[in-house]
């Protein structure tokens, strides 16, 4: 690779695929700078995208045609839409990483990154677990500075993530409240703080009821924006143990990059793929069932961007483009 490659993370703006996408350029990139691409899709391509059919390279308008006609570089690109756009950039010249099952044969890319409680396989697709993302130590550090505060609340700091309803398990306001009552158990047992954080999918009628339920405990409550930037990189640098509700993926990975316990709510609610992962934290001791002790353990932290960072060097001829942060 040569310090003047083009190196372009695409998505369609969706924050899960945002993140993984960057987090994997920028681990390919080393310390090279990263561009960015968020999609606007067009109909038809819109719904049949990474499908290819007469007139594609007008799919995206002209942000994605001008990339098109630039040098050809390396993409790194993250969902459906983003699964047409490298196909085409590939035709270009371009080298193609694609993250997700395309649901199209992956010869169509130069590599394909795959949960491996996906089902695809192939020579060219390399399988993790969980998400990719870019919390590792370094991420931690400027994270702990950034939030230096978050240092000077009571231990132990409980950090609690919570997602919502997905099509794979569902996390309302009633599953809310018997998570909370284990939480509360440990919280009169231990003391200590708790830094809790919202998400987009979380219910709004278990938003509203966060506004004053922890206003008698050390710690900060995010709701949304209207409470000022989102905390989450501070919870993750500073927790001494973190509570998750099991329905995100890639919240549950990153939450499992840190290297402190982490503690799932309700794991068993989860079907399908997703559970996959989950039960296989649970074996190898990473993540353990929320219950009302949230006793420590030893932990090992997961963090794969960095395997599938250097894996996929040496299979795109790579290997001189530096190491990413450790």
């Amino acid at each position: 690779m040569v310090d003047s490659l083009q190196i372009c993370a695409i998505s369609d703006g969706r924050a899960g695929n945002a993140r993984q996408a960057e987090a994997l350029a920028s681990a390919l990139a080393g310390d090279r700078a990263v561009s960015t691409l968020t999609l606007a899709p067009r109909a038809p391509w819109h719904w049949l995208s990474p499908r290819r059919l007469p007139g594609a390279e007008q799919a995206f308008g002209p942000g994605f045609g001008a990339l098109l006609d630039t040098s050809p570089g390396l993409a790194v690109g993250c969902g459906r839409q983003a699964a047409l756009a490298t196909r085409l950039l590939r035709e270009r010249g371009w080298r193609t990483v694609q993250i997700l099952d395309p649901r199209l044969d992956p010869s169509h890319w130069d590599a394909v990154v795959v949960p491996e409680h996906d089902t695809l396989r192939g020579d060219n697709v390399l399988t993790l677990l969980g998400g990719i993302h870019p919390v590792d130590d370094a991420w931690l550090a400027r994270a702990r500075e950034d939030f230096a505060a978050f240092g000077k609340l009571p231990g132990p700091r409980t950090a609690v993530l919570l997602g919502g309803t997905s099509a794979h398990a569902r996390f309302n306001r009633m599953a809310f409240e018997v998570m909370a009552a284990k939480l509360e158990a440990v919280l009169a047992r231990d003391g200590g703080s708790v830094l809790l954080t919202t998400s987009r999918r979380t219910d709004p009628e278990l938003v509203a009821a966060l506004a004053h339920r922890y206003d008698g405990t050390p710690g900060v409550v995010w709701r949304g924006p209207d409470d000022g930037p989102n905390p989450y990189p501070g919870l993750l640098a500073w927790a001494d143990r973190i509570v998750c509700s099991p329905d995100s993926v890639n919240m549950i990975s990153e939450a499992c990059a840190t290297r402190v316990p982490v503690f799932v709510f309700d794991p068993g609610r989860v079907r399908g793929r997703p559970r996959a992962f989950l039960d296989t934290l649970l074996a190898r001791d990473r993540i353990r069932a929320m219950d009302a002790t949230l006793a420590s353990f030893d932990t090992v932290p997961l963090r794969e961007c960095a395997r599938v960072a250097e894996a996929l060097r040496g299979r795109l001829g790579l290997a001189d483009a530096g190491q990413p942060a450790p």
